[in-house]
This record gives structure tokens, sequence and C-alpha cells, in this order.
């Protein structure tokens, strides 16, 4: 009997701390296995997933004792909510443990794109001394515009601003007397991408955001601008991102999230040959430091549950 099952990587002593009190399966390959999960899960009284892990359909239909589901990050895209909450089921986001390591990703991929620079290595290397087609642009005096204005978007706001940015936000769930709007330019979606330098997404996917960034809107934004989506891939209509690099529309962009993780070579194809394009595997949220911060807190909060303590 498995109390608890952790399918993707988790620091160990937070693992440790689940062990000490619970019968715990760890096993981050469990992920790339859900027939295994599925019969597993059958004893399971929590779960613990990161992105990856399809917490919905027959697995929940099999985990008849689950209580609750521990999330390695902050979305919640990969969890059926509305059947867990139908069966009792409890879930955990981790929420604000890896706010920090989500805006250094931002601020340092608009400090990479706006320089354009940092990839030439090669031809330094073969003796190439590019420095005219190498000049690039600096973070001080550029408009960040969020996306979204919540806790990790405040994050990225203040480090902007302290790098000589102003900063505007969209957010139409935020009401306008909220004390974050006193240092932050309130604006439109539309005006927004206007007048950013530097867009950046903090939004959930949901039906209203989906593709919410779409070819229209790309049309908008500031020649030159460049955008950053460590947010959830469905946001972005990718193609039409795609299209508008190419164009020479926008300066570059960093994507971190994807309609579809991990890329099948069929989807990541539109991406080849497009220089100014920065793209990484889900790993804005996870640096040395976070892991520890949410690994911690989803064992802390897991572990108030189990105990009838939470």
């Amino acid at each position: 009997m498995t109390d608890i099952i952790i399918t993707e990587f988790m620091d160990e002593a937070a693992v440790d701390m689940l062990r000490a009190e619970f019968d715990t399966h760890y096993d981050p390959a469990l992920v790339d296995d859900p027939e295994t999960l599925r019969g597993m899960a059958a004893s399971a009284l929590a779960l613990v997933v990161r992105n990856r892990t399809q917490v919905r359909g027959a697995l929940l239909e099999t985990a008849g004792r689950l209580e609750c589901v521990g999330r390695l990050g902050v979305g919640l895209d990969n969890i059926d909510t509305d059947a867990c909450g139908a069966r009792g089921v409890a879930v955990y986001p981790a929420t604000g443990a890896n706010d920090l390591a989500v805006a250094e990703y931002v601020i340092s991929n608009a400090f990479s794109l706006l320089r354009d620079a940092y990839l030439y290595s090669h031809q330094v290397i073969a003796g190439e001394w590019p420095r005219a087609a190498l000049i690039g642009r600096e973070l001080s005096g550029k408009v960040m515009g969020l996306v979204g204005f919540g806790a990790i978007a405040r994050e990225v706001s203040a480090r902007a601003q302290a790098l000589g940015m102003s900063v505007i936000a969209y957010d139409p769930f935020l009401p306008a007397d909220h004390p974050a709007w006193q240092t932050v330019g309130r604006r439109s979606l539309e005006t927004l991408v206007g007048e950013a330098d530097v867009v950046s997404l903090h939004t959930p996917l949901t039906a209203e955001t989906r593709h919410m960034i779409d070819a229209t809107l790309l049309a908008t934004m500031k020649p030159g601008g460049i955008l950053i989506n460590a947010a959830r891939g469905g946001v972005v209509n990718e193609h039409a991102l795609c299209d508008a690099l190419r164009a020479g529309r926008l300066a570059g962009a960093a994507l971190d999230v994807f309609e579809e993780e991990p890329l099948s070579a069929t989807a990541g194809r539109k991406y080849e040959g497009i220089r100014n394009l920065v793209l990484t595997p889900h790993i804005a949220g996870v640096t040395a430091e976070s892991n520890v911060r949410v690994s911690r807190v989803t064992a802390e909060t897991v572990l108030k549950h189990l105990r009838g303590t939470r």
C-alpha cells in the first residue's frame, strides 16, 4: 500500500519529509508511464506532480482513496480541478515558491534579446569581429508591459523598475484602487502592446486567454518589441508569433511554454531558422533554489492535509 506517489522530480530532502511519516513512492519516470501510475494509484492518499502528469480521467477514477494532489508549481492546467472537487480531492499549488525564479527568467531574457549579442561566440572564435552588427539596446529607459499583474508579475515589476524601466500592466481582475497600481501604469491590452518595448505574459490559460496574443495583436506591438512567455503556451498563437518574427515585426521572443509539451518534431519545425528566438523547456520557475522551496512547501502542505491539521 503506497500512501504518497511522486511522479516527477522533487528535492530529496522534501521526499524524505514525506517518507518519514507515510509510505512514499518516488519515481520521476512515472510521468512517462501512465499505465503503471494508474495501477499504483489505487492505494494512494496523495499524488505529488509537476506540470506533465495528467491528473484527470482514468487516473482519478482509479485513485479511489485519493485525498489530495500536491502541485510542484502553480499552474493547474494538467489537473482536472472540477473532477477533483467533485471527488473531494484537495489540490494544493505551491503558490509563491517560484515567483523569484520566473521573474529572473523574464529579466534575463529581456537583457539578452535587447542586447542581441550573446549567441555569437562561434564568430568571435573564428576571427570575425561583428561589432557594428551587434550594437544592441539597453534595458534602462525602456517600457516593460505586463499582461496580468499577479504576484510573479509584481516581482518582475520591482526588478524592472530597479533597472530603470518604466512599467505598465493590464489586469482586468485587479481593482483600479488596488495598491499595486500605485507605481505602475494601468493600461488596456491593446494600449499596452503598443507602448511596451518588452511584453511579458503572466496570465493563466482559460477559454478567454487562449490565443490572446494573436496575429492582430502582434501586428500592433511596438516595432522592435520583444515578447516573453513564461506563463502558459496556449496564450500565444505560436504560428502567428513565428510569422511576426520572420517578418521582422518583432525584435525577438522568448518562450518557456508551448501548446504541446514536449515539442514534437512536427510542432518544433515552425521555429526552425528563426534567429531572434529563445526556446526553453518549461524551466522558468525551476532553479536549484526554487526547487528546494517548491518541494518543501508542497511536502509541508501534503503532510498537513494527511495529518488532518490543515
